[in-house]
């Protein structure tokens, strides 16, 4: 178990609008200026965009994978991860709807249109 980011740039990459930056040694992905997924320096943490209204559900549900941000960045939709406990199969949701969350619904609709998915 557990992710890299080359896991995840295989996932990302092919995105409309995604990019990938490096800012401060850290490996982050964009739509714009907006980051939706960020690894910490080491690559043992990862965060997302992900609901702020339901990210305390999902971090006491499961919480030796996934955890709070830190004080300064609860203010934004995001949550974090041990990438060492995140399951393989389980990436390309986060990423996916990491990503959704990011881009207007008319880049996103017709995206999963393509992989068979409903809108999310």
């Amino acid at each position: 178990m557990g992710i890299t980011v080359d896991d995840v740039r295989r996932i990302a990459a092919p995105l409309p609008r995604a990019y990938e930056v490096l800012v401060r040694d850290r490996v982050k992905w964009r739509v714009g200026s907006i980051v939706w997924l960020a690894f910490s320096r080491d690559e043992t943490e990862v965060g997302f965009a992900f609901p702020r209204e339901e990210r305390v559900a999902l971090v006491e549900a499961e919480p030796d994978v996934f955890f709070m941000p830190g004080q300064v960045d609860l203010r934004y939709q995001w949550v974090e991860a041990w990438t060492a406990a995140i399951d393989p199969d389980r990436l390309p949701e986060l990423v996916l709807d990491a990503w959704a969350m990011v881009v207007p619904k008319s880049v996103s609709a017709p995206y999963f249109a393509a992989l068979g998915n409903e809108l999310r």
